[in-house]
């Protein structure tokens, strides 16, 4: 089976921390960017983060920088998402997906998408 499956989301304290993990199955991802997306109810799905097959580039959207940390562990197939002093802004699904390494006309920028781990920030 191919899939991207999120965990470690929950509800915590604005201020406070937690860390999400996603475990891919059944398809490359060593060779892949890996993002993280989030959608609050109401709005669209943004951006959060992307890191490099090799995990020594990064990318973040303004509104995580300096408080998130995406980063990845290929032995185990898995992508994190460090996210330290969270804002009640932050409440959303969380997902993450796999950069296409190639596009082609009609296609998305991401492929592979999980099915999401709730985060929620009380204030």
């Amino acid at each position: 089976q191919v899939e991207l499956v999120e965990s470690g989301g929950g509800v915590v304290q604005a201020g406070g921390s937690l860390r999400l993990s996603c475990t891919a199955s059944g398809l490359e991802f060593s060779s892949h960017d890996m993002g993280w997306f989030r959608q609050a109810p109401g709005k669209e799905r943004e951006f959060v983060a992307v890191i490099d097959g090799s995990g020594q580039s990064t990318m973040y959207a303004d509104s995580v920088k300096g408080r998130f940390t995406i980063s990845r562990d290929n032995a185990k197939n898995t992508v994190y998402l460090q996210m330290r002093s969270l804002k009640p802004e932050d409440t959303a699904v969380y997902y993450c997906a796999r950069r296409r390494r190639t596009v082609s006309p009609g296609r998305g920028e991401y492929g592979y998408w999980g099915q999401g781990t709730q985060v929620t920030v009380s204030s």
